[in-house]
């Protein structure tokens, strides 16, 4: 999802959210910056009511919750704020917040023109800070194509695994499941953002 600066004035966290909880637009915060969020596609839309769905099936009989694309995360304590595409969260202290997801077990980015570079990078390597955070998912709304960033038992690994078929079925060891590519990308007609088939 892009984003853009809307103003140069440098904010506290505490007007930041006192902003975010008054009005109707959302902003990434970094900073003391605050970042507009852009409008996004159809099929952008789609492919998070998928991913949202299928974890849902899975994770709400567990006590776990999962939000999407209005809801922010804690990247970085005060410092860092963006609002993943979906979250999953089980930890209680999420659940029952009312703002703020601070346990993230996985993020989903749903990638754009705009937004790939910094999702894969800017927010990446920030993400990878989240103590709770066991997977990263991007997923791209052009074609099909699916990154998965998962992480180690040793400190600052990740493995890196990308799936490019309706066939393939994406794992999740850590969490015991697994998601076929087939369901994230259901009835999804790729055209380019510009509307184009």
């Amino acid at each position: 999802m892009g984003q853009a600066q809307i103003s140069e004035k440098k904010y506290t966290f505490e007007e930041y959210l006192k902003m975010e909880e008054q009005g109707e637009i959302r902003h990434e915060y970094y900073d003391g910056e605050i970042f507009a969020m852009a409008g996004t596609t159809m099929n952008h839309n789609r492919i998070v009511g998928r991913i949202r769905s299928f974890l849902e099936g899975i994770f709400l009989p567990k006590g776990c919750d999962v939000f999407a694309e209005n809801v922010k995360v804690e990247a970085i304590q005060n410092f860092y704020y963006p609002y993943p595409d979906v979250i999953l969260t089980c930890a209680p202290e999420d659940i029952s917040g009312t703002y703020i997801v601070r346990h993230p077990s996985i993020l989903v980015e749903v990638l754009s023109k705009s937004s790939a570079g910094y999702d894969r990078d800017f927010k990446l390597r920030r993400y990878k800070g989240i103590a709770s955070l066991q997977y990263y998912v991007l997923v791209s709304q052009n074609d099909c194509y699916v990154e998965l960033y998962t992480r180690t038992d040793q400190e600052g690994i990740w493995i890196y695994q990308s799936f490019d078929s309706h066939d393939a079925v994406i794992p999740f060891d850590l969490l015991g499941f697994a998601m076929p590519v087939a369901k994230v990308y259901e009835g999804i007609v790729f055209v380019d953002e510009d509307g184009e088939k």
